[in-house]
């Protein structure tokens, strides 16, 4: 991770791309964002009680991860910019998913 302090969404974006090349990792964060919006609608809708929102952040976060060690081979940037990363997460998911960007970064 940078030793640096970003002090915006607008700079920090550009290093999570960075750290979001490899193929298979973006499309392990796709699946997992995707999954999670499932979810939280479902959630929402069926009323579920409490405890079956732990599953939210379990499988949102564990394809990110999943990513990240066997795939990007590198730290998840959640653990120092964690509402950063969760945004760059659907930001990224929605790029993906309207063609701004592709799940091989090297078409980007």
């Amino acid at each position: 991770m940078s030793a640096e302090r970003f002090q915006s969404f607008e700079e920090f974006y550009p290093f999570y791309i960075t750290e979001h090349q490899n193929k298979t990792s973006r499309t392990l964060h796709f699946i997992g964002t995707f999954i999670v919006l499932i979810l939280v609608g479902f959630f929402i809708f069926a009323q579920k009680e409490a405890k079956f929102w732990i599953a939210v952040p379990l499988v949102g976060y564990g394809f990110a991860w999943v990513g990240h060690a066997f795939f990007e081979k590198n730290n998840p940037a959640t653990f120092k910019y964690p509402l950063w990363s969760l945004r760059g997460d659907f930001k990224l998911f929605f790029e993906i998913l309207f063609g701004k960007r592709s799940f091989d970064a090297s078409k980007d």
